[in-house]
Order: structure tokens, then sequence, then C-alpha cells
């Protein structure tokens, strides 16, 4: 359909399966959620670092780290919305949704590393926050790529005319000659 260079014909457009792409944005929200408590659980469970709970509260910590996986589920979302609409409004919406993405998950690592927290827990979160925006990030983009489309555009003379009649596509016609063999 698109020529070397991805130019496509006059009477095609770029489109987006949105049922396929908020399917996969989706399955990515519960990846990033359990994502997040994956990594708080590394950092409190195996390194014994107080990331977002005090020491007391154990491995699992207190009510911030399910926050923190509905706010990674959030953000999984909202950069599923980011890429539907890129992708009908803009021309080159990986392009511009990789930078977003970029730009929004360096200031997701750099700002915990302005807390006045102990280095370790600045550390660590700084690391999970970077993991979980790179994996939506990622995943986001690549399965946006699985979910477009190509469309026709209609033309003045195929929007005057009918649309083809169950009939019509399986009519056939009888055969002229019979041949006896």
């Amino acid at each position: 359909m698109s020529d070397f260079y991805g130019n496509q014909p006059p009477d095609v457009r770029p489109g987006i399966d949105a049922r396929r792409l908020w399917a996969g944005g989706v399955a990515t929200a519960v990846v990033a959620a359990l994502l997040a408590v994956v990594g708080l659980l590394i950092a409190r469970g195996i390194f014994e670092v107080e990331v977002l709970a005090p020491k007391g509260e154990g491995v699992w910590g207190n009510a911030s780290t399910t926050t923190y996986a509905l706010v990674a589920a959030a953000v999984a979302l909202l950069a599923t919305g980011l890429m539907h609409l890129l992708s009908v409004a803009t021309p080159a919406p990986s392009q511009f949704f990789g930078w977003i993405m970029v730009l929004v998950t360096l200031i997701a690592v750099v700002l915990p590393l302005t807390l006045t927290v102990a280095p370790s827990a600045k550390i660590a979160t700084a690391v999970i926050n970077l993991v979980i925006g790179l994996v939506i990030a990622a995943v986001v983009n690549s399965m946006a790529a699985s979910a477009r489309t190509l469309h026709r555009r209609r033309s003045q003379q195929s929007a005057a005319a009918p649309p083809p009649t169950r009939q019509q596509w399986t009519r056939q016609d009888p055969p002229t000659r019979y041949y006896d063999q």
C-alpha cells in the first residue's frame, strides 16, 4: 500500500483500531501497576530501602504501595490516551509520543532526587520510576504500531454509487458452454 519511503497513495489515510489500542492500554496499566509493586518489594525486601513507607511498615509497606501501583496504572492509561490522540491528530505519532514519554519519565526520575529523604530512597524511587516509564513508553508505542490501520478515502464517484449488495458479491453467471468430458 505504501512505497519504500512510507508515502501513502492519495486515497489512503492512516487510522487506529481504538478497541485494540485501549485493550492493550488496560493490559499495560496492569503491567505498570505490578511493576511498581515488584520494584517496591525489591527495594524494601532485598535492599532494605525505605521507599514510600517507614521501615516499621514491613516489606509490603503501607497504603502508599497501593497508591503507587494505582498511579503507575493511571499513567499507563494516560499514555494510551495520549497515543490515541497523537495517532489521529499528528503526522508522526510515534515520534511525538517518544519525546513526550522521555521527558515525562525524566521528570519522574529527577523529582525524587530533589526530596529530603535518605539518598538510598531517592535512588530507589528514581530507578523504579525510570523502569516504569520506559516500560510504559515501549509497550504503548509497540501496541499502537500493531493497532494502526489504513483506510481508503471515499472518492466522489464511489460515494455516489450504492454499496454492493450481498447478491452482487455471491452471484455467479452460468457458464455459456458446457463441455462433455
